[in-house]
């Protein structure tokens, strides 16, 4: 069973009382940032959004049904009191929580249903290799996006190649890299579309400097499209580590063109530099 399989079975068999984002991973068996990429990346859901989103909606259908006590039913799904559910609740459907139980009906409501990943299409990864790689210095464009906003990211490189990357000094010959920080439990990360320097110049407005030292990495080949480099993450995230019984390291991940790519199409591959826990 694949790690987001597991975190979907937890999620639906514990629905009531406490549940967060470290007891899901622990019962997943991998670390907190390995389940939020995981499952961010497969279902394009931040784990606690989606948590939140199941159990709102099964309050609901409980409150359609007539339940008596609103109180009741938030302390059932993990809410401490009546105002942090009705909250959540007007977040979620836009309505407060007595409308519902007094018209009896979901009717209306974006109720989320259960995942099901069965019939998922699993994309063939080449098979990967271990390395020690070379520490990284680095100056880029860092956003901040969300596994279910990761469209963002392709106008981020687009700004930075028109108008951040000329600037930057001491720039090392290559293609530029991404990297991709771990995931927060609320299934946010940042990203830097970055140049690698010799060494750091002035600071600029607007940009970062970042160094990663030299670490084993697991290195992962995409040769699809770079439209679809999220599937070839979620494949590492969701199944080729946790199968091979590599433990990721809470670190970033950095994204390195093949020498063939070509930035105006899209097409020519890159490799995915994933660190390992020691």
């Amino acid at each position: 069973m694949s790690v987001v399989d597991r975190a979907l079975w937890v999620i639906e068999r514990n629905s009531s009382g406490e549940l967060n984002l470290p007891a899901v991973a622990q019962a997943c068996g991998v670390s907190r940032s390995h389940l939020a990429s995981a499952f961010g990346s497969t279902t394009g859901w931040p784990v606690m959004k989606y948590l939140r989103a199941r159990r709102l909606t099964q309050a609901a259908q409980m409150l359609a049904r007539g339940a008596p006590d609103i109180l009741a039913v938030a302390l059932d799904f993990g809410y401490g009191s009546h105002e942090a559910f009705t909250r959540a609740f007007r977040d979620q459907f836009g309505v407060p929580p007595e409308s519902v139980r007094e018209r009896a009906s979901t009717r209306g409501l974006a109720l989320v249903a259960p995942l099901d990943l069965a019939a998922r299409e699993r994309p063939v990864l080449a098979p990967p290799w271990l390395t020690e790689a070379v520490a990284v210095r680095a100056v880029g464009l860092s956003l901040r996006h969300s596994f279910d906003k990761a469209i963002g990211i392709p106008i981020q490189w687009q700004t930075f190649m028109a108008t951040e990357y000329g600037r930057i000094p001491y720039r090392v010959d290559g293609i530029p890299i991404g990297i991709q920080k771990p995931a927060d439990d609320e299934g946010e990360f940042e990203y830097i579309c970055a140049a690698e320097v010799s060494k750091f110049g002035d600071p600029l407005p607007e940009l970062v400097r970042i160094e990663i030292p030299s670490r084993r990495c697991a290195v992962f080949e995409h040769r699809g499209h770079v439209s679809t480099v999220g599937d070839t993450y979620a494949a590492i995230w969701n199944e080729a580590l946790y199968e091979r019984g590599w433990a990721p390291a809470n670190a970033p991940v950095i994204e390195r063109h093949s020498p063939s790519f070509d930035p105006e199409t899209g097409d020519g591959g890159l490799s995915l530099w994933i660190p390992l826990a020691d």
